[in-house]
């Protein structure tokens, strides 16, 4: 004789749950975002005169291009549903998980842009060819990466940052000077190779206004 499956108080099975979770879908100003760079690759003349500067649209896939704090705080709140979304769906070993603290690491906010947008997109076409390579290869590079670069600092807590040390010794007056002076002297030294009659190079300059292209000599 079978058993009836278990129900919850309100008369539905307690196994009916999805076996698979939905991708989380970006806000309303990422699709404004992504709709004016569709536009941008793919629209009139006009439309795309409209859009401005297209050097200054913003791509979520580089958070540093989403100057506006609405946009930004957005691409922060997708990514952090991204992460959960990779963790839960994909990953089962704990040494591959996202920690927690990605937001401390620079490399892991750079690439978690990349690898969400990529997942968006794939998950976009009318094909599976773009996922099924971001299931063999982008996902699996991304956590190849990922380990090498945190290794074991994290597993336990967010951890210092290693290299802090080093990037202070590299960024302080006298290194940065010691940098400059060397810089200096090899301009200078390509500067003097022009007067003893070294070809100079030939440089295209765009007129960002017109588009005309004016060649110039360098000195």
């Amino acid at each position: 004789m079978a058993l009836n499956p278990p129900t919850l108080t309100d008369g539905t099975d307690e196994r009916a749950r999805p076996m698979v979770m939905p991708f989380p879908e970006v806000g309303p100003l990422m699709r404004v975002a992504y709709r004016e760079l569709g536009i941008l690759a793919a629209g009139s003349e006009q439309q795309i005169r409209a859009l401005g500067d297209p050097a200054r649209l913003p791509r979520p896939w580089d958070p540093a291009t989403c100057r506006h704090p609405d946009l930004r705080a957005e691409v922060w709140a997708w990514l952090d549903a991204v992460v959960e979304w990779v963790n839960h769906e994909h990953l089962w070993d704990v040494a591959a998980v996202i920690p927690p603290c990605w937001p401390h690491h620079p490399h892991l906010v750079r690439e978690l842009a990349v690898l969400a947008d990529q997942r968006r997109r794939a998950g976009a076409t009318l094909t599976s060819d773009l996922l099924e390579d971001w299931h063999r290869s982008t996902l699996p590079g991304f956590l190849d990466r990922m380990r090498a670069r945190l290794r074991n600092h994290c597993d336990e807590g967010h951890q210092a940052w290693p290299s802090k040390g080093r990037h202070i010794r590299h960024t302080d007056q006298a290194s940065r000077a010691e940098r400059a002076d060397l810089f200096r002297g090899d301009v200078a030294a390509a500067t003097a190779g022009v007067h003893r009659g070294v070809s100079p190079q030939r440089l295209s300059v765009v007129d960002l206004e017109t588009g005309e292209v004016n060649e110039d000599w360098v000195p």
